[in-house]
């Protein structure tokens, strides 16, 4: 009994501390900046590419966020998301180039990179 009982603290505790890290609703979405304006889909994304060296500038200014909370909801996070993708390289840009310097005609594909072992040939049927 006693291995349940610590169990079921462990999970409790695991659930309390997850649910007060999810985030609540934004009272903002939806309403006008100072500025006048709500921050679509290519706000987001612009703001998603630059997130990570304004953060970096917002640990020095107070002033400064990374986060527009006026806002339209869905369309803003995902262009936030994969503005934040783009700039960390979430296009998956690299792969093809890795795999046609295999130097195999259809670019690696089937293969081990590592070894870089070629399947025998077979031989050609000549009638």
């Amino acid at each position: 009994m006693k291995p349940f009982l610590t169990l079921l603290v462990v999970v409790l505790l695991v659930l309390g501390v997850l649910a007060g890290c999810a985030s609540g609703p934004n009272p903002s979405k939806g309403t006008a900046s100072e500025h006048g304006g709500v921050a679509g889909f290519w706000l987001g994304l612009w703001q998603g590419f630059i997130a990570p060296l304004v953060f970096v500038v917002s640990l020095f200014r107070r002033d400064l966020s990374i986060y527009e909370v006026h806002n339209n909801g869905a369309w803003y996070n995902f262009g936030y998301l994969f503005g934040l993708a783009c700039f960390f390289g979430g296009s998956g840009n690299r792969a093809p180039r890795r795999a046609v310097k295999s130097g195999t005609p259809h670019g690696g594909a089937g293969q081990c990179v590592k070894s870089r072992k070629m399947l025998p040939r077979w031989p050609s049927k000549r009638g």
